[in-house]
Protein backbone atom coordinates (compact mmCIF):
# COMPACT_ATOMS: atom_id res chain seq x y z
CA UNK A 1 0.00 0.00 0.00
CA UNK A 2 1.61 3.32 -1.06
CA UNK A 3 2.44 5.76 1.72
CA UNK A 4 0.76 9.15 1.60
CA UNK A 5 3.15 12.02 0.89
CA UNK A 6 3.66 14.26 3.90
CA UNK A 7 2.12 17.73 3.48
CA UNK A 8 4.71 20.38 2.77
CA UNK A 9 4.62 24.00 3.98
CA UNK A 10 3.30 26.50 1.43
CA UNK A 11 5.98 29.01 2.38
CA UNK A 12 9.70 28.35 2.74
CA UNK A 13 10.79 31.74 4.12
CA UNK A 14 8.46 34.01 6.07
CA UNK A 15 8.60 37.15 8.17
CA UNK A 16 6.53 37.07 11.35
CA UNK A 17 5.54 40.50 12.71
CA UNK A 18 4.75 40.46 16.44
CA UNK A 19 3.41 43.51 18.24
CA UNK A 20 4.89 44.43 21.58
CA UNK A 21 1.40 44.44 23.09
CA UNK A 22 1.06 40.75 22.15
CA UNK A 23 3.99 39.90 24.45
CA UNK A 24 2.16 41.67 27.26
CA UNK A 25 -0.79 39.27 27.10
CA UNK A 26 -4.23 40.47 28.17
CA UNK A 27 -2.83 43.59 29.83
CA UNK A 28 -0.83 44.54 26.73
CA UNK A 29 1.99 45.85 28.91
CA UNK A 30 5.10 44.33 30.38
CA UNK A 31 6.20 40.84 29.33
CA UNK A 32 4.02 37.82 30.09
CA UNK A 33 6.25 34.72 30.44
CA UNK A 34 3.28 32.46 29.63
CA UNK A 35 2.49 34.33 26.41
CA UNK A 36 6.14 34.42 25.32
CA UNK A 37 6.42 30.68 25.97
CA UNK A 38 3.29 30.04 23.89
CA UNK A 39 4.75 32.12 21.05
CA UNK A 40 8.00 30.18 21.25
CA UNK A 41 6.13 26.85 21.11
CA UNK A 42 4.21 27.96 18.00
CA UNK A 43 7.41 29.20 16.35
CA UNK A 44 9.17 25.93 17.21
CA UNK A 45 6.38 24.08 15.38
CA UNK A 46 7.11 25.80 12.08
CA UNK A 47 10.88 25.71 12.62
CA UNK A 48 10.54 21.92 12.87
CA UNK A 49 8.94 21.94 9.41
CA UNK A 50 12.11 23.43 7.93
CA UNK A 51 10.58 26.87 7.35
CA UNK A 52 13.09 29.72 7.43
CA UNK A 53 11.78 32.35 9.81
CA UNK A 54 12.66 35.97 10.53
CA UNK A 55 10.79 37.93 13.18
CA UNK A 56 10.25 41.64 13.73
CA UNK A 57 8.99 42.50 17.19
CA UNK A 58 7.48 45.77 18.40
CA UNK A 59 8.00 47.51 21.72
CA UNK A 60 4.61 49.00 22.57
CA UNK A 61 4.25 46.89 25.72
CA UNK A 62 7.20 48.81 27.21
CA UNK A 63 7.32 52.19 25.47
CA UNK A 64 5.71 53.69 22.37
CA UNK A 65 7.50 56.69 20.86
CA UNK A 66 4.39 58.37 19.47
CA UNK A 67 2.53 58.31 22.78
CA UNK A 68 5.69 59.54 24.50
CA UNK A 69 5.82 62.55 22.19
CA UNK A 70 2.19 63.31 23.08
CA UNK A 71 3.31 63.53 26.72
CA UNK A 72 6.10 65.99 25.98
CA UNK A 73 9.08 63.79 25.02
CA UNK A 74 10.79 64.94 21.83
CA UNK A 75 9.56 62.69 19.01
CA UNK A 76 12.95 61.41 17.81
CA UNK A 77 14.03 60.69 21.40
CA UNK A 78 10.76 58.87 22.07
CA UNK A 79 11.19 56.77 18.95
CA UNK A 80 14.71 55.76 19.98
CA UNK A 81 13.35 54.76 23.40
CA UNK A 82 10.74 52.63 21.61
CA UNK A 83 13.45 50.99 19.52
CA UNK A 84 15.34 50.04 22.66
CA UNK A 85 12.14 48.49 24.01
CA UNK A 86 12.04 46.18 20.99
CA UNK A 87 15.49 44.87 21.92
CA UNK A 88 14.21 43.89 25.39
CA UNK A 89 11.34 42.00 23.75
CA UNK A 90 13.65 40.34 21.24
CA UNK A 91 15.93 39.05 24.03
CA UNK A 92 12.92 37.69 25.94
CA UNK A 93 11.70 35.87 22.83
CA UNK A 94 15.20 34.56 22.05
CA UNK A 95 15.46 33.12 25.56
CA UNK A 96 12.07 31.39 25.22
CA UNK A 97 12.96 29.99 21.78
CA UNK A 98 16.28 28.59 22.92
CA UNK A 99 14.48 26.86 25.80
CA UNK A 100 12.50 25.16 22.99
CA UNK A 101 15.84 24.09 21.43
CA UNK A 102 15.41 26.54 18.54
CA UNK A 103 18.75 28.22 17.66
CA UNK A 104 18.12 31.96 17.51
CA UNK A 105 20.05 35.13 16.74
CA UNK A 106 19.03 38.71 17.53
CA UNK A 107 20.16 41.43 15.13
CA UNK A 108 19.64 45.06 16.09
CA UNK A 109 19.45 48.08 13.81
CA UNK A 110 20.94 50.05 16.73
CA UNK A 111 24.42 48.87 17.59
CA UNK A 112 24.69 47.12 20.99
CA UNK A 113 27.19 44.36 20.39
CA UNK A 114 27.16 42.99 23.96
CA UNK A 115 23.59 41.70 23.55
CA UNK A 116 22.86 41.53 19.81
CA UNK A 117 24.55 41.33 16.45
CA UNK A 118 24.37 44.40 14.21
CA UNK A 119 21.94 44.03 11.33
CA UNK A 120 23.91 42.63 8.39
CA UNK A 121 21.71 41.27 5.64
CA UNK A 122 24.12 38.63 4.34
CA UNK A 123 24.82 37.35 7.84
CA UNK A 124 21.09 37.10 8.53
CA UNK A 125 20.60 35.09 5.34
CA UNK A 126 23.43 32.77 6.37
CA UNK A 127 21.78 32.22 9.76
CA UNK A 128 18.59 31.19 7.98
CA UNK A 129 20.48 28.79 5.75
CA UNK A 130 21.97 27.20 8.89
CA UNK A 131 18.52 26.67 10.37
CA UNK A 132 18.50 29.56 12.85
CA UNK A 133 15.59 31.89 13.58
CA UNK A 134 16.58 35.56 13.26
CA UNK A 135 14.86 38.24 15.34
CA UNK A 136 15.25 41.80 14.05
CA UNK A 137 15.15 44.43 16.81
CA UNK A 138 15.64 48.18 16.86
CA UNK A 139 13.08 48.89 14.14
CA UNK A 140 14.73 50.43 11.10
CA UNK A 141 17.26 52.24 13.30
CA UNK A 142 15.62 55.56 12.40
CA UNK A 143 13.01 57.66 14.21
CA UNK A 144 9.65 58.39 12.56
CA UNK A 145 9.37 54.82 11.25
CA UNK A 146 7.24 52.16 12.93
CA UNK A 147 8.06 48.49 13.43
CA UNK A 148 5.45 47.79 10.73
CA UNK A 149 7.76 49.66 8.34
CA UNK A 150 10.71 47.68 9.69
CA UNK A 151 8.78 44.46 8.98
CA UNK A 152 8.01 45.52 5.40
CA UNK A 153 11.63 46.58 4.84
CA UNK A 154 13.20 43.42 6.30
CA UNK A 155 10.74 41.12 4.50
CA UNK A 156 11.81 42.57 1.17
CA UNK A 157 15.52 42.62 2.07
CA UNK A 158 15.39 38.97 3.13
CA UNK A 159 13.33 37.85 0.11
CA UNK A 160 10.58 36.51 2.35
CA UNK A 161 7.56 35.12 0.52
CA UNK A 162 5.01 36.65 2.87
CA UNK A 163 4.57 38.83 5.96
CA UNK A 164 2.57 37.11 8.71
CA UNK A 165 1.10 39.91 10.81
CA UNK A 166 0.08 38.33 14.12
CA UNK A 167 -2.66 40.22 15.97
CA UNK A 168 -5.36 39.81 18.61
CA UNK A 169 -8.12 39.59 15.97
CA UNK A 170 -8.73 36.93 13.33
CA UNK A 171 -8.30 39.12 10.27
CA UNK A 172 -9.27 42.43 8.67
CA UNK A 173 -12.84 43.69 9.10
CA UNK A 174 -14.83 46.39 7.32
CA UNK A 175 -15.39 48.00 10.75
CA UNK A 176 -14.32 47.42 14.34
CA UNK A 177 -15.73 43.99 15.32
CA UNK A 178 -15.61 44.98 18.99
CA UNK A 179 -17.96 47.90 18.35
CA UNK A 180 -20.00 46.49 15.47
CA UNK A 181 -21.34 42.92 15.93
CA UNK A 182 -22.25 42.78 12.21
CA UNK A 183 -18.72 43.69 11.04
CA UNK A 184 -17.67 41.59 8.04
CA UNK A 185 -14.30 39.88 7.88
CA UNK A 186 -12.46 39.77 4.58
CA UNK A 187 -10.86 36.49 3.55
CA UNK A 188 -8.86 38.33 0.88
CA UNK A 189 -8.48 41.99 -0.05
CA UNK A 190 -6.36 43.86 -2.58
CA UNK A 191 -3.90 46.59 -1.65
CA UNK A 192 -5.97 49.16 -3.53
CA UNK A 193 -9.21 48.11 -1.84
CA UNK A 194 -7.54 48.24 1.58
CA UNK A 195 -6.35 51.78 0.82
CA UNK A 196 -9.63 53.04 -0.64
CA UNK A 197 -11.64 51.66 2.30
CA UNK A 198 -9.02 52.86 4.80
CA UNK A 199 -8.67 49.41 6.33
CA UNK A 200 -6.05 49.54 9.07
CA UNK A 201 -3.59 46.87 7.93
CA UNK A 202 -0.26 48.64 8.52
CA UNK A 203 0.82 52.26 8.62
CA UNK A 204 1.03 54.08 5.29
CA UNK A 205 4.81 53.78 4.79
CA UNK A 206 4.83 50.05 5.51
CA UNK A 207 1.78 49.39 3.37
CA UNK A 208 3.21 51.36 0.42
CA UNK A 209 6.46 49.38 0.61
CA UNK A 210 4.53 46.08 0.51
CA UNK A 211 2.32 47.24 -2.34
CA UNK A 212 5.22 48.55 -4.44
CA UNK A 213 7.06 45.22 -4.09
CA UNK A 214 3.99 42.93 -4.27
CA UNK A 215 4.72 41.55 -0.80
CA UNK A 216 1.63 39.65 0.42
CA UNK A 217 0.45 40.14 4.01
CA UNK A 218 -1.60 37.68 6.04
CA UNK A 219 -3.31 39.14 9.10
CA UNK A 220 -4.34 36.46 11.61
CA UNK A 221 -5.07 35.70 15.26
CA UNK A 222 -1.86 34.77 17.08
CA UNK A 223 -3.66 33.48 20.15
CA UNK A 224 -5.55 30.63 18.49
CA UNK A 225 -3.53 27.41 19.05
CA UNK A 226 -1.31 26.30 16.14
CA UNK A 227 -2.41 29.24 13.97
CA UNK A 228 1.10 30.11 12.76
CA UNK A 229 1.55 26.53 11.55
CA UNK A 230 -1.87 26.58 9.87
CA UNK A 231 -0.98 29.75 7.98
CA UNK A 232 2.40 28.39 6.89
CA UNK A 233 0.79 25.17 5.67
CA UNK A 234 -1.50 27.20 3.41
CA UNK A 235 -4.78 26.92 5.31
CA UNK A 236 -7.29 29.74 4.81
CA UNK A 237 -6.60 31.57 8.06
CA UNK A 238 -7.17 35.28 8.64
CA UNK A 239 -7.10 37.79 5.78
CA UNK A 240 -4.74 37.78 2.80
CA UNK A 241 -3.73 41.18 1.39
CA UNK A 242 -2.33 40.89 -2.12
CA UNK A 243 -2.59 42.31 -5.66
Amino acid sequence: MPTRAKAQPKFKRVLLKLSGEALGGEAGSGISPEVVQNMAEQIAEIHALGVQLVIVVGGGNIFRGLSGSERGIERATGDYMGMLATVINALALQDALEKQKVPTRVQSAISMTQVAEPFIRRRAVRHLEKGRVVIFAGGTGNPYFSTDTAAALRANEMNAQVILKATKVDGIYDSDPKKNPTARRYSQVSYHEALSKQLKVMDAAAFALCMDNAMPIIVFDLFKPHNIKRVVMGEKVGTLVTN
